[in-house]
């Protein structure tokens, strides 16, 4: 089979985490970025939850796309499910995706794998308010460490690629050191 690409919004922008060929900003129309995720695991516990970052309807969303290898389609599509699909949250779901520049400066449309969140799943949060979001941030640790720095580590990652997520960012300010 041929190069896939896949699509990351959160800490799959500053953390890949696989072997890819070319990364360029994308855009995936039907979904946004948000703080809608539980972390039980990974910015969390079940006792003491955190926030993590989901592809919720509505909207859309500027991330990056990661063209990977064929011949690493099964060892990259098991790294991101064993990474996204630790207690369910996500749905793996093949979706287009519109990659900056070519093709008459419109971008082209290719497919790539992403994740999306799980309305019916228990962890989902649904659309908080930053203040409320924020609450929920602070103090949460899980394996993968603080949740501040989660939130405040992708905040700094889409700023430095010129990606404006003001809901996010007003979560950073209210989760920062002072």
């Amino acid at each position: 089979m041929g190069d896939f690409w896949v699509f990351g919004y959160g800490s799959l922008i500053w953390r890949p985490g696989f072997a890819h060929v070319e990364t360029r900003r994308a855009r995936l129309f039907g979904y946004r970025r948000s703080l809608c995720v539980y972390s039980f695991v990974h910015r969390g516990t079940r006792e003491r939850p955190g926030l993590v970052l989901g592809l919720d309807r509505g909207g859309s969303c500027i991330g990056l796309a990661f063209r990977v290898p064929g011949d690493l389609r099964d060892e990259v599509l098991s790294y991101l499910r064993e990474r996204e699909l630790v207690t369910s949250v996500y749905l793996e779901r093949k979706l287009d995706v519109r990659l900056d520049g070519n093709r008459a400066a419109g971008g082209e449309m290719v497919e790539a794998v992403a994740y999306i969140v799980d309305r019916a799943h228990e962890q989902y949060a649904g659309g908080l308010d930053a203040g409320h979001a924020a609450a929920v941030v602070r103090g949460a640790v899980g394996q993968s460490g603080r949740n501040e720095d989660y939130v405040l580590s992708t905040v700094e990652h889409l700023k430095a690629l010129g990606i404006r997520d003001h809901w996010l960012e007003e979560v950073g300010r209210q989760v920062a050191p002072s």
